[in-house]
């Protein structure tokens, strides 16, 4: 039996006690994708930044709340399986120093400095075993397919789901799914549950053994 990580959602980067950098990110596609695994017939441990779905009953879920938390936690649990599907939206940057009280207003522009967060999915990608398989998810707004495929070769993926903004908090998805050719092995349009099994079907197809 195969046993599959996901991570959904997105993650936190506080700036203060109460303020912090975040996106648009539901665990739509996440919970999707682990009710479809599941159906599958995988095991299913979910690393899930602050959302308000309710993933399946039948998956392990692992809570997180910033972009380290969530490599932290799938460094852990990462070994113990065969796959990676990365479908969470990481925060990309976080403030280069954050506040240890309420940043108060003064009328005057705020200098925010930020900095970039640990890539999950590369880093993961770089630790992989040889038996493991990555599948990574792009969401792009230009030049979608270049930019998708520069990210698979940079993060070790086997797949890329590529998608846009469009998909954000949305309850359908529309996405390409490229191999390291380049090639788009096939396209997916619908509601989030029949995208997954899509996607899940495929790598069925290619990835698993």
């Amino acid at each position: 039996m195969t046993k599959i990580l996901i991570t959904s959602g997105p993650t936190r980067q506080f700036l203060d006690p109460v303020r912090y950098l975040t996106n648009a990110s539901s665990g739509r596609m996440g919970r999707a994708l682990a009710q479809a695994a599941l159906d599958a017939g995988h095991d299913v441990v979910i690393v899930s930044g602050p959302v308000q779905v309710e993933y399946p009953e039948a998956a392990e879920v692992i809570p997180v709340v910033t972009t380290d938390e969530m490599l932290a936690a799938c460094r852990r649990m990462f070994p113990h399986c065969d796959g990676l599907i990365g479908a969470a939206a990481p925060c990309d940057y976080q403030p280069q120093k954050v506040a240890t009280q309420k940043i108060a207003k003064t009328g005057d522009p705020l200098l925010l400095h930020l900095v970039e967060t640990a890539d999950v999915v590369a880093s993961l990608g770089a630790e992989r075993l040889p038996h493991q398989w990555l599948v990574g998810f792009a969401l792009e707004t230009e030049d979608q397919r270049f930019r998708a495929l520069t990210k698979l070769q940079r993060k070790s993926c086997d797949l890329m789901v590529l998608n846009g903004p469009e998909a954000m908090d949305a309850a359908e998805n529309s996405v390409e799914l490229i191999d390291p050719a380049g090639n788009v092995l096939d396209t997916f349009t619908g509601g989030k549950d029949e995208v997954a099994r899509g996607i899940l079907r495929r790598i069925g197809t290619n990835l698993i053994r």
